[in-house]
């Protein structure tokens, strides 16, 4: 019973502690600030008249820092900030707040830079490689504005450029030299192929993959994905090409020397023969065929494989009324 009464005093005593140490000045764990300095605001809750005072130079921007509680306590002992409740942390974790700039923001703000003159078209369509990639520049987080261009030189036929730019209301920024040189080109979407094609292999949805490809490598003549597939190999076709119109055509159904069956129709009337191609042929092109039985060479249009027809010759007769003011006919 003894020892219960002791426990339950103990407990309203450290309960008394607590409720006291909840109405003092409170240290922070973690601390957020925008400039060079860290107050004592920052690190503690309530401080006060004290709030405003510098204790300790902050970390570079876009860096994290930690400092001992002991040394937090000794930096606020002169600046009569007692009775602080700590909350048994033993360190205080301070950011420096910023603004980070990407090699990929540095890139897209000389993609709109170039965007629409100089020969390029739309920023998104331009592929930007510097000569040098950065690593993420920090500045401070107040420097919100746009990168601004201050010097920009471009070669149209190369797409080498040259730009120097300046962010407003950043002294950072004005420390570092924000020159970047490289190359700029224009992409479209173009049709790739995945492997290597023999000429007239037909091309598969798998054989390949859109990608964004120079478009001095590819001209006016990218190909998509639905225009592609079920073409044919003109030539021999690497893997990783871009697809161009003049690499393709239209899958032949008939080989030259193939034997093929010459179809003849007429309404009630259907004769077929046999023939022998005398040249490639897709469906629709019209070819020249040889008939077996006529040793005669004909032009039939290709309907399908080994398959070919010939269209019945109709004559066109045209009359036209005589003309009342014209001279007689002479007798030859």
């Amino acid at each position: 019973m003894i020892r219960i009464a002791i426990a339950l005093s103990l407990l309203i005593a450290l309960g008394g502690e607590a409720g006291a140490d909840q109405t003092a000045p409170r240290l922070k764990e973690l601390v957020s600030v925008g400039s060079e300095v860290v107050r004592i605001g920052d690190l503690v809750e309530g401080a006060g008249d004290a709030a405003d005072i510098p204790v300790f130079r902050a970390p570079d921007l876009g860096q994290t820092g930690s400092v001992p509680v002991e040394r937090v306590m000794d930096a606020l002992r002169p600046h009569g900030v007692g009775n602080l409740n700590t909350g048994g942390l033993a360190e205080v974790v301070v950011t420096r707040l910023s603004r980070t700039i990407t090699n990929g923001d540095i890139t897209e703000r000389i993609a709109r830079a170039l965007a629409g003159q100089y020969g390029f078209g739309e920023a998104r369509n331009l592929s930007i490689m510097l000569d040098r990639p950065i690593r993420a520049l920090h500045v401070e987080s107040t420097a919100t504005a746009d990168l601004a261009v201050a010097h920009l030189y471009v070669d149209p036929r190369t797409g080498r450029f040259d730009v120097t730019f300046e962010l407003p209301g950043s002294a950072v920024a004005r420390r570092m030299r924000l020159r970047f040189t490289g190359n700029a080109a224009e992409t479209v979407e173009a049709a790739t192929l995945t492997r290597s094609l023999k000429p007239g292999e037909v091309i598969k949805a798998s054989d390949i993959v859109m990608e964004r490809r120079p478009k001095s490598e590819v001209g006016g003549e990218a190909l998509g994905a639905e225009q592609a597939v079920g073409m044919a190999a003109r030539q021999p076709l690497r893997g990783g090409q871009a697809l161009r119109r003049a690499d393709l055509m239209r899958p032949q159904v008939i080989q030259r020397n193939e034997a093929v069956t010459l179809v003849y129709e007429v309404p009630g009337i259907v004769l077929r023969v046999r023939g022998k191609a005398l040249e490639a042929g897709a469906v629709g092109d019209i070819i020249g065929i040889l008939n077996i039985q006529s040793n005669r060479t004909i032009q039939a249009v290709v309907t399908g494989p080994g398959a070919v027809s010939v269209a019945p010759v109709t004559p066109i007769i045209t009359a036209s009324a005589p003309d009342a003011d014209a001279a007689p006919p002479r007798i030859q």
